[in-house]
């Protein structure tokens, strides 16, 4: 039989294929599809899960990743001011004058247990959380933020100090959020920061659902959810650095309230 009267069989067979037999064949080969990009989904996170994230907390590597090289901006506005060595120690809270609150280093986990333990002890004292870290763990981070919340604290980025990876999930819990000129913000994928490497099932679930805890959190702080697209979209070993501009369209940045004109006595 020649190709054209084999074709010409073929949908003659077709059309007289009745309605459900044709809404099987098109449901069942939707899953053989979807069973594919599962199975190249698996393959490439497999591969994926044996490249290193950013961990401020290892001496091997820069207390500061590579920008992201095909976003912009391309670089940070300025390096930080804290040397790096203090930056990658565990996170350390230190009030300071004016009920200020100092959170400076790495948020390695159980950093959520000491905070909430400084500000039971010190709390009354607390009106802002000024942070200068590169990020750590995320739990921890999101605990944090959300305490910060819950006791109506501002946070603020000072000049020269650094705000990274899980760090605005931190930011983004202050009533009032703030920036001084020269701060480094920056965002980048969540990832696995044990030794250990989780299968690539494990991997795609764990990752799956920390995305969905963080994005939820972000939502319920009022932050714009363009903030937590650069971040997926960013590698995690490298930062998406944020811009002045974007941090006010992502509402991490609080809007600025003018002055009400003071009405005159007539």
């Amino acid at each position: 039989m020649n190709p054209a009267a084999a074709a010409s069989k073929a949908w003659q067979a077709f059309a007289r294929a009745d309605d459900s037999v044709i809404m099987r064949g098109a449901f069942y080969g939707l899953l053989a599809t979807a069973a594919l990009f599962v199975v190249i989904d698996i393959r490439e996170l497999s591969m994926e899960a044996a490249l290193p994230g950013h961990d401020p907390l290892q001496t091997d590597q820069p207390v500061l990743p590579p920008a992201l090289t095909d976003g912009k901006p391309h670089a940070p506005p300025v390096e930080p001011t804290t040397p790096a060595e203090r930056l990658r120690q565990p996170i350390r809270f230190e009030l300071q004058p004016g009920g200020i609150l100092l959170a400076e280093g790495a948020i390695d986990p159980g950093a959520a247990e000491r905070f909430r333990q400084e500000i039971e002890a010190r709390g009354e004292y607390v009106k802002t959380v000024s942070l200068n870290s590169p990020g750590g763990a995320v739990d921890d981070a999101i605990t944090i933020s959300s305490l910060i919340r819950e006791k109506k604290l501002t946070t603020r980025v000072a000049t020269g100090a650094l705000c990274a990876s899980s760090c605005p999930i931190v930011m983004a819990g202050g009533v009032t959020r703030e920036t001084e000129k020269d701060a480094v913000i920056g965002v980048h994928q969540v990832f696995n920061g044990n030794r250990e490497r989780p299968s690539p099932e494990e991997a795609m679930s764990s990752a799956q659902a920390t995305t969905a805890r963080v994005a939820r959190h972000l939502q319920e702080m009022g932050i714009g959810a363009g903030l937590w697209f650069h971040a997926l979209e960013t590698p995690p070993d490298r930062l998406y650095y944020l811009t002045e501009a974007e941090l006010k369209e992502f509402k991490l940045v609080s809007p600025v309230t003018p002055p009400q004109p003071v009405a005159r006595k007539k």
